[in-house]
């Protein structure tokens, strides 16, 4: 079997590292980036970066290393929880910078490796908010609906070249975004979630495997993995 490559954004923790975990049990050579830190992801195999997925130049150094991929997840994402108004400029454009311009840089670098081999999966890692939308995380519902049509969009434009591009809008995932709830917040939460718990970061990794793996007709998706909540 061929040497198979992947990036993972974000991979120092939660869903990020999960996903790179098991890339890592399936033998891939991973490229990793997260925003500081780098001694979290210097475990996996391959090359480790520690940087702003949302800046361009960054992204384009990080591509230098860069000659063949097989796979790009784009995992990175923040969040401010609170109201529109009371959100800042700064705050606003560092959302939107992180959770979907970082997916056009990566892209833009991606593409034309995966355009060569006629060959390719993308993987984006949303969220349900970007379908329905979140009171107090209006910035991060605007970032994750521009993730989910962007993700439509870059399937059609990219299938005639072999690439499949698909994304998985997470529901409630138990990780360090929601470590700020209280006890009584969670049992809440879970008591209207159908499934009756928060997911885990295996189960998105399990997911994004699964795409991965899936037949090449399937893209332009973007697939709830919620716990039937929405």
């Amino acid at each position: 079997m061929s040497t198979k490559y992947a990036l993972v954004t974000g991979a120092s923790r939660g869903i990020g590292r999960a996903i790179a975990e098991k890339l890592a049990a399936e033998n891939y050579i991973l490229y990793t980036i997260c925003r500081s830190d780098p001694d979290r992801i210097r475990d996996f195999p391959g090359r480790c970066y520690a940087g702003d997925v949302g800046d361009f130049d960054f992204i384009s150094e990080v591509f230098h290393d860069i000659e063949r991929l097989d796979v790009l997840v784009n995992n990175a994402g923040i969040s401010r929880f609170g109201l529109l108004q009371d959100i800042s400029r700064t705050e606003w454009d560092e959302i939107l910078s992180v959770n979907l311009s970082s997916i056009y840089n990566t892209c833009h670098f991606a593409i034309p490796l995966m355009v060569r081999r006629h060959s390719g999966r993308i993987i984006n890692i949303s969220s349900q908010w970007g379908v329905v939308g979140a009171s107090m995380e209006a910035a991060y519902s605007a970032s994750k609906g521009g993730v989910n049509a962007l993700t439509k969009a870059l399937a059609k434009e990219l299938s005639p070249s072999g690439i499949q591009v698909n994304a998985i809008a997470c529901g409630v995932i138990d990780t360090d975004m929601n470590q700020s709830l209280t006890p009584e917040d969670r049992q809440v939460l879970s008591q209207q979630i159908p499934a009756g718990r928060f997911g885990t970061s295996e189960e998105v990794a399990d997911m994004a495997w699964q795409l991965i793996q899936a037949p090449p007709y399937l893209t332009g998706q973007v697939i709830g993995l919620d716990g039937g909540w929405i």
